[in-house]
């Protein structure tokens, strides 16, 4: 039987509902009937509701006030809001609540019996898991007062070597488990759904430890069943393996073959994926902590490799060299060339490069960076102005840092190339903005020149001082003095940060034949003196 619970402030709709469904046929009880919010909650703390049925404007305690007091302290009832067109989507805002049905009025019979009947099944579903973590709970519970604890925590400290490692085996003869094999190694196994890369909230937080007993359970089922060594819990989440026996090619594969059996079991016993490392072989049970290093590590990999992995680190080959330049290059010609399918290429190539080289995740976001720098700077070779794109850039070297996973962390970077790619194909499309284009280059590229001016652009691009500076102006939205003003600036700032030259040496290097001029145009531009500048920079 399904309880329910009718909440609307107009007594005709309560009646016209109350009359026109059969609740007795659809194995529902229509256990009251409140006329706002306030009464409403008052009711759900004597009595048992299942499902709640509730308007949106109410007097005293509206219905979405309502769903967030259900959804705070009753999170286990389902929720219907009944809302009128012109609140409709103030309604879809109580998603935050777990509302899981708007219903717009007028409501027919046929409709809610039809959206009675998918609550009843979600009704169901919880009903289901609530059961089934009772059971887990009192399973773990069992599990926790007996001798299982007391081996997992010997295990875990010889492993961990956190206490002397003699005791730690003396501890374990008493058990009746002898250290005595020729070889030895540990697998690391750690559930999906409950690793970083995914949003954890309370509620599976105290999940994870009842699946991580049902994960201990097949582990030890198989491992015993195999007499290839001992399965303990560490922590409260993760399962290992301490395999024992002789390091010979037959054994190491039986360990593998043990590990994918239980990620299978797993999955089939609870829907849960699990990820596994396995640890190099060591001879001595003081050399143990170096296997389970070397599995954590492996299961480390799952940011760059996603999830359900099985990572045999004596299978693995040694760490290649990772170099992106040449696809860096091929990224930002191909940007500045307006050559989208050489863009994609150097992406795809890069992405398929920082994977083979399982490089963890620092090193992978460094190399998203380098890539968020690379596509910048080809914003930057073509315009002064798009304060929105250098913008954008600097607040996703932090964000790529974020992701919970290095495929979302590159589709930011691929994102924002293609961005810039989209902007600086327009700023070409026109040949007047390819003259600005190529202007700007030149600068760049000669910015050090003392005597540079507009006629040498000019010249260069073989056009008149006036339709330059038209062309020019439209392109950067300044003079070509204040664009070659500015190129000489930023390089001025890097030099005073990065090196000691002397202010005259850096003046000379950045195209000013006089170091009192060079000093007075630093201090316009940035209201420091290059020496105040280079003593701020070079102390942080």
């Amino acid at each position: 039987m399904y309880r329910i619970l009718l909440v609307d402030d107009e007594i005709l709709v309560r009646d016209a509902i109350k009359e026109n469904i059969d609740w007795k046929s659809m194995d529902c009880e229509l256990v009251g009937d409140c006329e706002n919010g306030k009464q409403a909650a008052d009711f759900v703390k004597t009595h048992p509701v299942d499902i709640v049925l509730t308007d949106i404007l109410m007097p005293y305690m509206d219905g979405m006030e309502l769903s967030h007091f259900l959804h705070d302290n009753y999170p286990e009832i389902v929720i219907v809001i009944f809302s009128g067109f012109g609140e409709f989507e103030y309604a879809k805002k109580a998603i935050q609540y777990n509302v899981s049905e708007y219903m717009l009025k007028p409501v027919t019979a046929m409709e809610l019996r039809e959206v009675i009947g998918k609550m009843k099944e979600k009704v169901d579903q919880q009903r289901k898991e609530k059961e089934k973590l009772e059971s887990l709970t009192k399973t773990s519970q069992d599990y926790h007062k007996n001798a299982l604890v007391i081996r997992s925590k010997a295990i875990e400290a010889l492993v961990g070597c956190t206490r002397d490692v003699q005791k730690s085996l003396d501890e374990l003869a008493k058990m009746g488990i002898y250290m005595d094999s020729s070889s030895y190694r540990v697998a690391v196994f750690d559930m999906d759904l409950f690793s970083e890369i995914h949003e954890i909230d309370m509620e599976k937080r105290q999940e994870s430890a009842l699946m991580a007993f049902v994960l201990f359970n097949v582990a030890d089922e198989i491992v015993t069943g195999r007499g290839a060594g001992i399965a303990y819990q560490e922590g409260n989440n993760r399962v290992c393996i301490l395999f024992m026996g002789d390091h010979c090619r037959g054994f190491s594969q039986e360990t593998h073959e043990i590990c994918e059996e239980i990620q299978n079991k797993v999955k089939e016993v609870i829907g849960i994926e699990v990820s596994a490392g396995i640890g190099g072989w060591v001879k001595n049970p003081e050399e143990l902590i170096h296997s389970h290093e070397q599995a954590e590590n492996a299961i480390g990999l799952r940011y760059l490799l996603g999830g359900n992995l099985l990572i045999d680190t004596e299978e693995q080959k040694e760490e290649r060299s990772l170099s992106l330049q040449q696809s860096l290059n091929e990224m930002t010609n191909g940007i500045r060339n307006g050559n989208l399918q050489a863009v994609n290429h150097a992406l795809s190539d890069m992405k398929e490069k920082i994977k083979n080289a399982r490089a963890d995740k620092s090193q992978a976001c460094v190399c998203l960076q380098m890539i968020l720098r690379h596509a910048g700077s080809c914003w930057e070779s073509v315009t002064s102005g798009g304060e929105d794109l250098f913008h954008k850039r600097e607040l996703l070297m932090g964000k790529v840092t974020e992701q919970k996973t290095f495929d979302e962390a590159f589709l930011l970077a691929e994102n924002y190339v293609h961005e810039v790619f989209e902007r600086c194909f327009s700023m070409n499309s026109s040949s007047g903005q390819k003259q600005a284009v190529l202007a700007m280059e030149y600068i760049r590229a000669h910015y050090m020149e003392q005597e540079l001016s507009l006629n040498d652009i000019c010249s260069y691009l073989n056009i008149s001082t006036s339709h330059f500076s038209t062309i020019f102006k439209e392109a950067t939205g300044g003079t070509f003095l204040e664009f070659l003003s500015r190129i000489r600036m930023e390089k001025t700032k890097e030099l005073l940060e990065q090196t000691t030259l002397k202010n005259y040496e850096i003046a000379e290097m950045v195209g000013f034949s006089d170091p009192h001029y060079f000093s007075i145009s630093f201090k316009k531009m940035t209201g420091k003196t290059p020496t105040e500048y280079a003593r701020e920079k070079r102390s942080v």
